[in-house]
């Protein structure tokens, strides 16, 4: 028998005992009033080899456990943080003393009642009076020296490794802060906090793969969203609101690397009778307010850029962005020119690909030598299909993609909202569809019929939680709490 299988049936046998003595080893609650790092900060300052009269009740996980004979030690990690615990001769109960000594292993959720003391090294503890085993834990915690080492394993079990390492725990933390943070400020800006559909029959708002599904009770086909609700929330404009939002899931099914995945959380934001100029300087002051409140600075390093948000946000003209990096005229030039282009700086594209996904693919080689913070505008109208020409040179929309770090952090326009204009391009992202092109829109008829009612002048922008990875410099999969990973294969156990 293996060690890790020792550890198992010893705790298995210390629950049939506990169970045999009338004691519950899984009750429903424990009534804690103390945090650890509000203790730290109310006893910092008490003297070494004191003991206290003062009384604090605490739970939480054992994490490390020293059994020395007339005294044992404990670290109790909660939510806030670690303290250690203390079982002493003649200063705790025998009858306690020989239970925590016993019935306690790490890894163990104890609640306990005891009193604040500072040992002779000066380690703040708090020595116990009384022990409660909240939950008896039968699986070992992953050793602390080196924890979980494989990536899948960490994704697998994502809880071990927020236990075991605090910089992760504080990741999601941080996560939250970005989302609220963004939450609040548009709801300052009087945005209405809105929830539309999930499940589509036409996958429309962006230009991706969907994920495809059956519904059962009414016997369609449907699809995940793509977007967070695009043209719903154009049509939320339709009926007159002026300014709405929405946070939640999105999904393509398309590849995974450093800044894509399947399903992730996107904001997208409505503003009637504003433009995407409007959007740019409305989007400025609210990541200026995010990266303070996630980072506490708006200059950091990331993926290799040195980014300082406090400068001047420059804008990155699309046409000349691609002519001063490839030297090719996107205008003028023809599609088996863009290949050659391609296949010169060894840039791997479809061979199907229209001209226009070419020219997207030499945009993104020149995306890479931008640092930023800035905003691309004046892209082609055949790569916009939802944005409004622009008044100066109708083959270019009114469109603004926030370029930080070499990649693409948001995307706004001004909304399309001449419904002839929109009925056609959608034909054309039809004949693409139908010559191969999977990423191609849905000719959505009933968003282009609620056009046709009117829809006023509005902004529209998206930014998505690769944000937030490229503000704490990760991929963003390990910013995701729970990242999709394939099941372990069956009767395959892995090593420790």
């Amino acid at each position: 028998m293996g060690r890790e299988e020792q550890i198992i049936e010893n705790r298995i046998r210390k629950i049939k005992e506990l169970r045999e003595q009338g004691i519950n080893p899984y009750p429903s609650k424990f009534g804690f009033k103390n945090h650890s790092d509000e203790i730290y900060a109310k006893y910092k300052k008490l003297p070494k080899d004191k003991i206290t009269k003062d009384k604090v009740s605490i739970a939480g996980r054992i994490i490390i456990k020293r059994d020395l004979g007339k005294i044992s030690f404990a670290t109790i990690q909660d939510s806030r943080g670690k303290i250690q615990l203390l079982s002493q001769e003649g200063k705790t109960s025998e009858k306690t003393r020989e239970f925590f000594k016993r019935y306690v292993d790490s890894g163990d959720f104890i609640g306990v009642n005891g009193v604040i003391a500072k040992t002779k090294t000066g380690e703040l503890s708090v020595l116990i009076h009384k022990v409660e085993i909240l939950s008896k834990a039968i699986l070992p915690l992953p050793e602390k020296w080196h924890g979980l080492q494989d990536e899948e394993e960490k994704f697998r079990k994502r809880y071990l490794d927020i236990l075991t390492n605090p910089e992760i725990k504080e990741l999601f933390i941080k996560k939250s802060v970005f989302w609220s943070t963004i939450r609040n400020f548009l709801l300052e800006k009087g945005f209405l906090e809105v929830e539309t559909p999930v499940l589509e029959t036409s996958a429309g708002g962006a230009a991706a793969t969907p994920f495809k599904t059956h519904h059962n009770s009414l016997d369609i086909d449907v699809y995940l969203r793509i977007s967070m609700g695009e043209l719903w929330q154009k049509k939320l404009m339709v009926a007159g609101y002026d300014k709405t939002f929405e946070i939640g899931r999105q999904f393509r099914n398309e590849g995974i690397d450093m800044e894509h995945l399947q399903d992730y959380t996107q904001m997208e934001f409505y503003w009637a009778y504003a433009d995407y100029k409007d959007g740019m300087k409305l989007v400025q002051e609210m990541y200026k307010r995010v990266a303070k409140a996630v980072l506490g600075k708006l200059k950091f390093e990331t993926h290799g850029y040195k980014v300082d948000l406090s400068g001047k946000w420059q804008e990155y003209d699309y046409e000349k962005t691609i002519k001063k990096y490839t030297g090719i005229e996107i205008y003028k030039s023809d599609a088996h020119e863009i290949r050659k282009k391609l296949d010169s700086l060894k840039i791997e594209y479809k061979e199907s690909a229209d001209k226009w996904r070419l020219v997207d693919a030499l945009w993104k080689y020149c995306r890479k030598k931008l640092a930023g913070p800035g905003f691309l505008i004046n892209q082609p109208v055949e790569i916009s299909p939802l944005a409004k020409r622009s008044e100066k040179d109708n083959r270019k929309v009114e469109q603004f993609q926030v370029i930080i770090a070499g990649t693409e952090m948001g995307n706004g326009y001004s909304e399309l909202n001449d419904a002839l204009d929109q009925e056609e391009r959608f034909r054309e992202q039809t004949a693409l569809k139908e010559a191969g092109d999977k990423e191609s829109m849905e000719h959505d008829k009933g968003f282009v019929e609620a056009l046709k009612y009117g829809m006023p002048p509005t902004c529209g922008f998206g930014v998505s939680e690769r944000l937030f990875a490229y503000l704490v410099d990760k991929p963003v999969r390990e910013c995701v709490i729970f990242p999709l990973v394939k099941p372990e294969a069956e009767g395959i156990k892995k090593e420790k």
